[in-house]
């Protein structure tokens, strides 16, 4: 996670989440009860079990991991800041950077949802053991907080004051605390609402009530700047505490974490997203859609159908993922934007739970459909299955590969919603109809115990790979309902069968096949949903298409030494539109392919791209016909012969991050760093560092410097460039957009170099600033 924590305090940003609840049929704890007409409930976690496929592998690996994980170090802060003594030193990573404490609410809420869905005694033992030491916190304080932000009771003092800065990520110099307050809110209720630990939900209406002592002295004013600061998933932890305790008071300070800016635009359907960080908005929806259940206020249900419809639709990638650098660009145009910073993890876990409540308030295969590609496309392949290690961001980029957070030193906020994310894969398998029927939504190997009913479903099936899908029934009695089986958007020719009988394959408006019979004992369906390979293209470039086979994302492997990005990727030649074409199966039994003699220069095996770890991998593909490759590689060779003329004109070049050629350079400075990215080296200077070296000139002649940077790096990356202390350029690598070296030219005055051979280049950061990367430099002759 290096380039996420080169410049920690000011651009680490983090991911709002919130307990997985949706609204559940008949569901006593639940004191306010829907305003709306729910039309599928989830089942209770613990009513459906994995079985064996690479969701429940995924499970077993964060299960494993989530063991190893000591509360101690998690609750270190918590208690040092109560006055009590910790039991074990705090952890590294975002818990000693800031933003102590909210790896702990997420770890307090997978314990809850693992025990929910395992019942392994030994998850309700750690739940049982946090919620006690948070409770010896929050009794020490006596204010009803708890909290481990640095500085925290001089923070919440000036916000209650009125006393508001912010610059998006950071509240009165605090790393976004209103996104901890809710994580360890989450964790609370999770707690109760997954263990049944009353005494965690009467910890977290105390928070609650803190929080309204603290915000009741602002005006709206005041509290619409500190919404400028990323507030997590305040109001729908508020909103669900209303919906607990049936106090009103929770539905009015949920309804003050409301951002005009944002949610008052999509409530008339403008789409304000680009240039937004793209997490900071999910939560707010997702407590719009929250509120919307509970108090029928259309506006809410504007907000929250209308931000869907739009991130999917306009913002999202193959993979299922939004974002790039975390933030959002303009709708349709995501051709450009593919790098190593695409698609937060954290974003597609809270996209998912919007979808959970949209679907339950009005149940539609488009809803799943979409859910289905997320989940295997981003989450599940966010996972390095042989140790439960996670990414924060899935690279897109062509040559691209995933980095995954270690276990115990990075503790990003995708960490945390990964702990989260893969002990609940069993959450929307099923739904069941507020008519009696049962959905089901995804077809992963498992089996429903829906005890209502007196029914066993088993579901077995190897989808993809193998096309067919049964459905084994267990009935102590012949019951009847109606059972509803998605129809995927990706598969064609689909046949159904009852106890062996062909059954006719129409779909309702939902887009759900349905059966409705008396079902018995042993009853069996098989369903067949042929699978085949589709390409998914950009939006904005028809001919830059991912590959898909059925609803598995696939990634052509380029193996453990990342391609030259000068040279480029894989790309594929053909004269044939029908994707199908494009490659061959190579593996009967796994889905494994290799491109069909049109892979240039080469040709490339595919594997699904959840099965991905180490390797360096291609998801998009630039498709040419032979006529069009044939023009490319004439391009290729015209950028060729111009780089040796480039070549014939250079005077010097420094191998930045080689010790010998930077110290032939006089190369020193402050605060500066080198890394490798993208196979070359690269030299930075930190805010109020510099960077200065020699090198050769040209007397007679005008002389120019290349830099050469990498593109798409959204960071504040603004310096000035200077010979002989005289500014000859100022430079902001902000507006290189694409994921690709940007060779930039920079002319230096004549009469600086007029009758010498050497000068003296120095890179000098703008206050809260930083140099580069910069990862080549050259001085050329005109």
């Amino acid at each position: 996670m290096k380039r996420i924590l080169f410049l920690l305090p000011l651009f680490c940003t983090l991911a709002a989440h919130s307990q997985s609840y949706a609204p559940q049929l008949n569901d006593k704890r639940m004191k306010v009860k829907n305003a709306v007409a729910i039309q599928a409930y989830p089942f209770d976690m613990g009513q459906v079990k994995l079985l064996n496929s690479p969701f429940n592998d995924a499970m077993h690996a964060t299960e494993a991991y989530l063991l190893k994980i000591d509360p101690d170090r998690l609750m270190a802060a918590f208690r040092a800041h109560s006055g009590l003594k910790p039991k074990a030193t705090m952890y590294g990573g975002w818990e000693n950077s800031g933003l102590a404490g909210h790896t702990l609410g997420h770890y307090l809420s997978a314990c809850a949802l693992q025990y929910a869905a395992t019942g392994n005694k030994a998850f309700l033992a750690k739940v049982n053991y946090m919620v006690n030491e948070l409770e010896a916190c929050q009794t020490a304080r006596k204010t009803g907080y708890i909290g481990a932000i640095p500085k925290e009771d001089s923070l919440w003092t000036d916000v209650s004051a009125g006393k508001i800065r912010s610059r998006g990520f950071d509240l009165n110099g605090a790393w976004s605390p209103w996104y901890t307050v809710h994580k360890v809110m989450a964790g609370l209720l999770d707690a109760y609402l997954y263990t049944n630990n009353s005494k965690a939900l009467a910890m977290e209406q105390k928070m609650a009530d803190w929080v309204a002592n603290t915000i009741t002295p602002l005006n709206e004013d005041q509290m619409q700047q500190m919404l400028i600061c990323e507030y997590g998933g305040m109001a729908e932890v508020l909103v669900n505490t209303y919906a607990l305790t049936a106090q009103r008071k929770y539905l009015d300070l949920s309804n003050r974490f409301y951002d005009k800016r944002i949610l008052d635009s999509l409530a008339v359907k403008h789409d304000v997203l680009p240039g937004k960080h793209s997490n900071t908005q999910i939560p707010k929806v997702i407590a719009s859609t929250r509120r919307y259940e509970l108090t029928a206020d259309n506006k809410d249900q504007t907000i929250a159908n209308y931000f869907w419809e739009t991130v999917v639709n306009n913002h999202s990638y193959a993979n299922g993922g939004n974002s790039n650098y975390e933030y959002l660009g303009q709708p349709g145009k995501l051709n450009d934007k593919l790098s190593d910073n695409n698609t937060e993890t954290c974003n597609t876990y809270n996209m998912l739970k919007l979808t959970r409540h949209l679907f339950a308030q009005q149940p539609s295969a488009r809803y799943m459909d979409y859910y289905e590609k997320a989940l295997y496309n981003h989450i599940l392949a966010s996972q390095n299955h042989s140790n439960g290690m996670t990414c924060y961001f899935v690279p897109l980029r062509p040559g691209g590969k995933k980095e995954f957070s270690d276990e115990f030193n990075t503790f990003t906020c995708c960490v945390g919603s990964g702990m989260e994310n893969h002990v609940k894969y069993n959450e929307s398998i099923y739904f069941k109809g507020a008519d009696g029927s049962l959905y089901v939504n995804l077809f992963i190997p498992s089996v429903l115990q829906w005890k209502e009913k007196g029914i066993t479903l088993k579901q077995e099936s190897n989808i993809p790979a193998s096309n067919l899908v049964t459905y084994t029934i267990s009935a102590a009695k012949p019951t009847k309902f109606v059972l509803r089986l998605r129809k995927p958007i990706w598969a064609n020719g689909i046949t159904l069968k009852v106890n062996g009988k062909t059954q006719s394959t129409t779909t309702d408006a939902e887009g759900y096949l349905t059966i409705n019979r008396q079902w018995k004992n042993n009853d069996k369906v098989e369903l067949t949903l042929p699978a085949g390979l589709h390409s998914e293209p950009m939006p904005d470039n028809a001919n830059r298409q991912a590959l898909f086979y059925g609803p598995v994302l696939l990634a052509g492997i380029l193996g453990n030494t990342e391609p030259d990005p000068v040279a480029g990727s894989p790309v594929m030649v053909t004269t044939n539109n029908n994707t199908s074409s494009w490659l061959k199966r190579t593996d009967s039994q796994q889905l494994v392919f290799k491109t069909a003699a049109t892979g240039q220069p080469n040709d490339v095996e595919l594997i699904p791209f959840y099965a991905v770890a180490n390797q360096y991998y291609l998801i998009y593909w630039d498709v040419f016909t032979k006529q069009t490759w044939a023009e490319q590689q004439k391009v290729y060779e015209a950028k060729n012969k111009e780089a040796q003329a480039l070549k014939a004109r250079t005077i010097d070049m420094i191998r930045l991050g080689e010790m010998q050629p930077e110290r032939d350079h006089k190369l020193t400075g402050e605060k500066i760093s080198n890394g490798e990215d993208h196979l070359h080296k690269w030299r930075a200077a930190a805010d109020g560092g510099y960077l200065t070296f020699e090198m050769k000139v040209s007397p007679e002649k005008k002389n120019s410097l290349i830099f050469t940077y990498w593109g798409m790096d959204n960071r504040e990356r603004k310096f000035d460039i200077l010979v002989n202390d005289k500014p000859i350029a100022s430079e902001d690598q902000n507006k290189y957009k694409e994921s690709r070296f940007y060779d930039i030219t920079y002319a230096i005055p004549e009469e600086l170099t007029k009758g010498v051979t050497t000068v003296q280049i120095t890179l000098k950061p703008k206050p809260g600033n930083s140099t580069g990367p910069v990862y080549g430099i050259s001085l050329i002759r005109e």
